[in-house]
């Protein structure tokens, strides 16, 4: 996969244009005028432009843009500037995706739950040492005991599981980047939620420029049972926001209401970006086939 491809823009508006992710446009006078690049194109580009990166022991940092990061990227500058340091950027849930058609460009739903475990087992295969970093040490043995023997050959070099509170823009994150370097560790997979994952896959990257970032949210949780991840079918069709909502309202609703709130507005923008990339090309943006 190329750094300098095609990418997909979504959030304050949607468009395509050829970008690097380090070219996000945000412009300080209109927070409504915020871009990120969509710069996966499958889960099978990723990895394998994950592995040679691995092989060639160049740092990588992987974030997965779902609607919720689109609201917190309006409100939170860090979050932004975060999102521009990532090397590789997926769309995560069916609004990105379905938004990206709308812009003109195809691209596949590459989740952060669904990223894992295929991640895992590429380590174990080129034996890659992997860190897990995030939610508690009780989720965090579970799942080293788990992926362990689920994946012979994977190495699990270190388990840290920060206090509450943590903060990935303080001090304290110094010390724990440190103690990752020194674990001999080359991809870290950081459970903490957004922003705080993101943030510190930034801060890492710079620390440890030969070690990956993967931000895979509550991927961990999922694995050790400690929550219930949607059934298959109920992914399938798109719906894994409304089992979440079902099954966590008071904490969600909120979030999704924002999240419904801003999609009008981008859905005009990736339609306006549509028509105006299929008059410069109409070719090229003739749309999918």
């Amino acid at each position: 996969m190329k750094h300098d491809n095609e990418a997909t823009y979504v959030t304050g508006h949607v468009t395509t244009q050829r970008h690097r992710l380090t070219e996000m446009i945000w412009t300080p006078s209109d927070q409504n005028d915020v871009s990120v690049a969509i710069t996966v194109q499958s889960q099978k580009a990723l990895l394998t432009d994950l592995r040679s990166r691995m092989t060639s022991r160049t740092g990588f940092s992987v974030a997965t843009l779902n609607l919720d990061h689109v609201v917190k990227l309006h409100h939170s500058e860090p979050f932004r500037t975060a999102y521009g340091q990532q090397t590789h950027v997926s769309a995560d849930g069916r609004p990105i995706v379905w938004l990206s058609y709308c812009a003109g460009r195809n691209v596949e739903l590459v989740t952060g739950s669904d990223l894992v475990e295929p991640m895992m087992r590429l380590c174990a295969e080129m034996s890659v040492p992997i860190a897990l970093l995030g939610s508690t040490n009780a989720v965090l043995e579970t799942v080293a005991k788990t992926v362990t023997k689920r994946y012979p050959g994977l190495t699990i070099a270190t388990t840290i599981a920060p206090p509450m509170g943590f903060d990935p823009d303080a001090a304290q994150a110094d010390t724990l980047l440190g103690d990752l370097a020194r674990s001999g560790a080359r991809v870290c997979f950081l459970a903490l939620g957004a922003p705080k994952q993101e943030i510190l896959a930034a801060r890492g990257l710079k620390a440890c420029p030969q070690m990956g970032f993967l931000s895979v949210g509550a991927s961990l949780d999922f694995i050790a049972g400690t929550q219930t991840r949607a059934p298959r079918i109920v992914r399938a069709v798109g719906m894994e926001w409304a089992w979440r909502l079902l099954c966590n309202p008071r904490r969600l609703a909120a979030r999704y209401g924002a999240c419904l709130l801003i999609l009008p507005r981008l859905l005009a923008r990736a339609l306006h970006t549509r028509r105006t990339n299929a008059h410069r090309d109409p070719v090229k943006h003739s749309g999918p086939s």
